[in-house]
C-alpha cells in the first residue's frame, strides 16, 4: 500500500504549467481562450513576493500570471487548488519548526471567512493569529 503524500510532497511535484484553449466556456473564461494552468510552486512564488501587511485575492492571482504567462486567463479551478497545496505545505513547514520569514506568507492570500479557509485542515484561526501579528508590527 503506498503513502498518502504530504502537502509538501503535493507542492514538489514537478509539473510543468499548461496554456490550454478552451474549446467552450468554462467558470469566468470564454470558449476560445487560452487558460494558463500554473503549480503549486508558481502560486509559491507569487505568494512569496506579497509584501508585509498587504493581502491580495485569487483573481488578482489568477489576472497577474495570465498576463506574465501570455494567456487570456489562468484556470480557476487548479489556482484554488494549487492555493490550498501551498497553504497547507506551508503549515506543514511552520509546524515542522519552521520559522515564520521562511515560509509563504499564505494568510496574505487566503480570506479567513472565505469557503478555501474553512477546507484548511488546522483552521481559520491561524490565518487571523497572522494577519493580527502583521497589522500590529
Amino acid at each position: 500500500m503506498s503513502k498518502k503524500k504530504s502537502w509538501i510532497d503535493k507542492l514538489n511535484d514537478q509539473k510543468e504549467p499548461q496554456i490550454k484553449l478552451t474549446e467552450k466556456a468554462f467558470a469566468d473564461i470564454p470558449a476560445g481562450s487560452k487558460m494558463f494552468i500554473a503549480t503549486p510552486q508558481l502560486i509559491e512564488k507569487y505568494i512569496n513576493h506579497i509584501e508585509i501587511g498587504r493581502q491580495i485575492d485569487s483573481k488578482t492571482i489568477r489576472k497577474d500570471l495570465a498576463l506574465e504567462h501570455n494567456a487570456d486567463f489562468t484556470c480557476p479551478v487548479t489556482t484554488g487548488i494549487f492555493l490550498r497545496i501551498v497553504a497547507e505545505a506551508n503549515y506543514e513547514k511552520w509546524q515542522q519548526g519552521n520559522n515564520l520569514k521562511n515560509i509563504a506568507p499564505f494568510w496574505r492570500v487566503i480570506a479567513p471567512n472565505s469557503s478555501l479557509a474553512e477546507k484548511l485542515s488546522f483552521g481559520q484561526d491561524f490565518l487571523i493569529q497572522q494577519l493580527e501579528n502583521e497589522k500590529n508590527n
